[in-house]
This record gives structure tokens, C-alpha cells and sequence, in this order.
């Protein structure tokens, strides 16, 4: 194999990532429905055979622009008692440096397809920690979900809806108030 080859990017993967760049800021810009395969290569600056040849279609588009690792906490290193305030600070950081969460959120709140991506996020990722730490993995899923809704519940209202006192929350505020939310979620005794 010719080294300088193995070195320099080929012209395909700049052209993946001027698509799936693309594809986020239209996904984002206009919902998951009103994005078109056109627009999103019009704004990559290719032709739209291009993108319909490395994606298929919209749909797998979709999954591969919002394909998102959340990089959560390995669990076993989690401590069960700290785990709200690693989750929502996690969270928290993971919203303020990547848009194309916000943008699954839109998406995921108007369609299907958005729908079952975060499903999947949040069975893939999400579920091993919680049946980590809380005190009956049977109870993992329900106490998963929970803990979800307080973040994405952050997120829909601070990143999304931008409500003015979401916004105007400091992280440091954001933690102290839905940390011991998320740890009761997550270990507290379920309640008779």
C-alpha cells in the first residue's frame, strides 16, 4: 500500500462529512419532515445522487448524521450515590458542546424516525447505567426513563423553547437543582 495514500484523507470521506455537516444544520433548521435531501446538497455543495448514494435515502441520512455516543460514564466507575450529579453534568456538557443533540431532540419530538433513534440512544446507552446503580434492575427501565425526562426535559426547555430562566441558569445551578432529582430516579426506594 503507497503510504502517502494511507495519509491523506480520500475525496469521499470530505465529502461525508460536508453531507452529515449538512444534514445536521438542516435537520436542525427545519425538523426532520421539511428537511430535503436537495437542500441538505445544496448546502454541501454537491450533487443530490451523491448523498443518496452513501446514505440511500433520508432515513439513513438521518441515523447516520444524528448517530451520537454519549460517552456516559463507563458504569462500573460510576459510585451508585453520585450518579445524578455525573448524569446531569455529563448531560449538561454534552448539551452545550453539541448541536446535533438539539437538533435529535426537535426531531425526535415531531417524528418517528427521530423517535426511535433516541429510543435506541437511550436503550443503548442510557439503560446499562441505571441497571448499575439502582437498587432493582427490574425497576432499571421505569427509573431510566425518569432520569430522562428531567434531561431532556432541561434540554427541550433551555436548548430548544429557550425559556428565558432556563437560559439564564448557570450550570453550577443547573446541577444543584436536578441532581437530586435524577439520583432519587435512579436510587431511592421505589416508592409503595
Amino acid at each position: 500500500m503507497n503510504q502517502s495514500r494511507s495519509r491523506t484523507p480520500r475525496r469521499s470521506d470530505a465529502t461525508r462529512t460536508a453531507i452529515l455537516d449538512a444534514a445536521r444544520e438542516r435537520f436542525a433548521a427545519d425538523g426532520y419532515d421539511r428537511a430535503t435531501i436537495r437542500a441538505i446538497a445544496r448546502d454541501a455543495n454537491i450533487d443530490p445522487s451523491m448523498v443518496m448514494r452513501y446514505y440511500g435515502n433520508k432515513e439513513g441520512l438521518f441515523a447516520a448524521a444524528v448517530a451520537i455516543d454519549l460517552k456516559l460514564p463507563d458504569p462500573a466507575s460510576l459510585s451508585p450515590d453520585r450518579a445524578g450529579r455525573a448524569l446531569v453534568t455529563h448531560f449538561l456538557t454534552m448539551w452545550e458542546q453539541n448541536e446535533v443533540l438539539t437538533a435529535l431532540l426537535r426531531v425526535g419530538a415531531t417524528n418517528e424516525a427521530g423517535a426511535e433513534r433516541m429510543q435506541g440512544i437511550f436503550a443503548d446507552q442510557l439503560l446499562p447505567l441505571a441497571l448499575r446503580v439502582c437498587p432493582d434492575p427490574e425497576q432499571a427501565p421505569a427509573r431510566a426513563a425518569l432520569a430522562s425526562s428531567q434531561l431532556l426535559g432541561l434540554a427541550l426547555t433551555r436548548y430548544v423553547l429557550r425559556f428565558p430562566p432556563a437560559v439564564a441558569l448557570s450550570p453550577e445551578e443547573i446541577v444543584a437543582w436536578l441532581a437530586p432529582t435524577v439520583q432519587r430516579y435512579l436510587t431511592a426506594p421505589h416508592p409503595a
